[in-house]
């Protein structure tokens, strides 16, 4: 086989250039530490390498939707912690108030007090996060929920919640909507309320109220009408033909009225002929309970039974309203639990992504070193070699 000078050395160049290719490759590598400077240097690798930076990315996503949504529940919870201190406030001023003591002047000033209390309520359900997004709105997070005007609250949100994605496959609520929170709240004590007839001319007040049978409770409308300062009948409302539904006699001052599974707690001494109303409980808002308190102090009758009766039924609503916040506050504390684990499991996660990323694409800069070191010999040898040949020639044989 014959071989051309030229061509020998076309080979010699070949082979220094191949030899400067590797040692291009890996000093760039000792320069910006990648094992993997082009897919094909190790393509079962870069394909690896691209699955994990994807997981890894979601899973980033994930941490930042946790972050957001824990900080927007965590200022959901302390808005609902500091409606609850204002309801203890309105507690408060509404018992010292309801007291026989009290005059129609000082009862106007708790209600000035009140009005104040009322109006800061209102501020709280507009809370709205760092994002400057309305907590309480529901889906409508750029509308302000809720409108006080005078003693009227209206709510503007909707009923939606927003969810976030936790974790695959978990999606978690980060608010609660303000019609749940403050608007639909069952009144009384949660399963029927108490009316005092607007006739009523004793001194007979409703204190409290409860279900001692939930079994017996059907849900209808009842009356209460006192034949004597010490008897009574309970008549079915939602049916004025059936037949009374049960007699009973009332120990003067003090005494409780059973019937259905209610139980009603009353003082003072009824006038025969007056009424009490035990109707199924159905939604009030916080506000209207608030301003029933307002409209009874600065109604300025001189207080009375007709005044108590009305206040009583508010401070069972605010009870109930009260329950309703620590009800959703228990909420907030269970979803932030169930982010926090998953934050931790994230932050696992986000450990085995870069060290799988770190496993496929780092570079061992021992091995590369003594790699660089092999490959700048082998480079040597090549130029060295090609000097030689350079110089190779027919003529130079014949000499």
């Amino acid at each position: 086989m014959r071989i051309s000078t030229t061509w020998g050395q076309q080979q010699a160049v070949n082979s220094m250039l191949n030899r400067q290719y590797d040692l291009s490759q890996t000093q760039l590598a000792l320069g910006n530490g990648k094992a993997i400077q082009t897919p094909s240097d190790d393509p079962a690798a870069a394909a690896r390498a691209v699955d994990v930076s994807s997981a890894s990315a979601q899973n980033d996503q994930y941490t930042r939707n946790i972050q957001s949504a824990s900080n927007r529940l965590s200022t959901e919870e302390q808005a609902l912690s500091s409606a609850g201190d204002i309801l203890d406030r309105i507690r408060t001023l509404t018992l010292q108030g309801n007291n026989g003591t009290q005059t129609d002047e000082s009862r106007k000033s708790i209600a000035a007090e009140l009005r104040q209390n009322l109006s800061a309520l209102a501020g709280l359900a507009n809370t709205r996060d760092g994002q400057g997004e309305y907590i309480f709105a529901g889906s409508r997070t750029s509308t302000q929920p809720f409108t006080l005007s005078d003693l009227s609250v209206t709510y503007g949100g909707d009923q939606n919640q927003r969810m976030v994605a936790a974790a695959p496959g978990m999606q978690v609520a980060t608010g609660d909507d303000g019609d749940s929170v403050f608007m639909a709240i069952k009144g009384g004590n949660g399963t029927f309320t108490v009316g005092a007839g607007a006739a009523n001319t004793g001194t007979a007040v409703v204190q409290t109220t409860s279900v001692t049978d939930a079994s017996q409770w059907d849900g209808r409308n009842y009356g209460v009408t006192f034949t004597s300062p010490t008897t009574y009948e309970v008549h079915d409302l939602t049916d004025p033909t059936a037949p009374v539904v049960s007699t009973g006699t009332y120990t003067g001052g003090a005494g409780a009225i059973q019937f259905k599974g209610a139980q009603l707690n009353i003082t003072g001494t009824p006038a025969t002929g007056d009424t009490f109303s035990v109707s199924p409980s159905s939604n009030q808002d916080v506000f209207s309970s608030v301003a029933g308190i307002i409209n009874a102090f600065e109604a300025g009758n001189g207080g009375g039974p007709a005044m108590n009766n009305q206040v009583n039924a508010q401070l069972m609503n605010l009870d109930q309203a009260q329950g309703n916040f620590l009800k959703t506050r228990t909420q907030i504390g269970a979803r932030m639990n169930v982010l926090d684990q998953q934050t931790d499991i994230g932050s696992d996660a986000s450990l085995q992504y870069k060290s799988t990323l770190s496993n496929l694409t780092e570079l061992d800069y021992a091995s590369a070193t003594s790699k660089f070191a092999q490959e700048q010999s082998a480079l040597d040898v090549a130029q060295q070699a090609y000097v030689k040949m350079q110089n190779l020639s027919l003529f130079n044989y014949l000499k």
